[in-house]
């Protein structure tokens, strides 16, 4: 069997296991046995458990035709804002919508922070891999375009600010009985929009321009930021 079949087979039964047991509730032992390997075998291909539930999940975005419609728009200021207001709606619906999988995977990604890092440091590099290109290329097209002014010297710090934002907004508000309440919930996600946009630079213009506007789902054109 070639390396690449058996890593499939491997992810295929990871998954199976992580949906019936939580990744808790789920060893490396129980993996390499749904997958009829050895555990051996299975450090070949992933050292760890958190490694291998990151590449699950890496797969998943991968997969997403969402994300690849974002993508695929231009880098522009219009495409800087749309994916600012998908952030913010993704880390909303957490809090928002009852999901155990997506409320697991986050309070994972908090606990990997005040463990060994290893969770948080695979998904960030994959998290940049994707979207740190597009959000950088279309803060310098805004830049260039008078829509926003530079600010620091690194970019991609800016982007990371405004990812810290909302999980912590959303891990705020994850609790059955919430930390904080934020006030008017219809609200929020505009609100977050707001103050992420202007912190990365943008100026009131450009924000009243893009903030709100639907953008045409039609194939090969922007999508709308709901459905993005």
């Amino acid at each position: 069997m070639t390396g690449d079949l058996r890593r499939q087979l491997i992810l295929a039964a990871a998954k199976r296991c992580f949906a019936r047991h939580g990744f808790a509730g789920t060893t490396t032992k129980s993996i390499a046995a749904a997958a009829s390997i050895s555990e051996g075998l299975l450090f070949k291909h992933f050292p760890t458990k958190s490694a291998l539930y990151a590449e699950i999940l890496a797969e998943e975005c991968d997969a997403d035709p969402a994300l690849h419609r974002l993508l695929e728009l231009e880098p522009s200021t219009e495409t800087l804002v749309v994916l600012i207001r998908e952030m913010v709606h993704h880390f909303h619906q957490i809090s928002d919508v009852p999901d155990q999988q997506e409320a697991q995977r986050l309070r994972l990604m908090v606990t990997s922070h005040l463990d060994d890092g290893e969770f948080a440091r695979l998904i960030y590099e994959k998290i940049r891999t994707l979207i740190g290109a597009m959000f950088t290329a279309s803060l310098e097209r805004a830049v260039a375009a008078g829509d926003a002014s530079r600010v620091g010297r690194e970019p991609l710090n800016l982007f990371w600010f405004a990812h810290h934002t909302v999980l912590m907004a959303a891990l705020a508000r994850l609790p059955s009985v919430p930390c904080l309440s934020y006030g008017d919930a219809d609200d929020l996600e505009r609100q977050l929009c707001q103050f992420i946009l202007r912190g990365i630079g943008l100026n009131e213009t450009a924000i009243a321009s893009h903030l709100d506007r639907e953008l045409s789902p039609d194939p090969g054109q922007p999508a709308t930021a709901e459905g993005a």
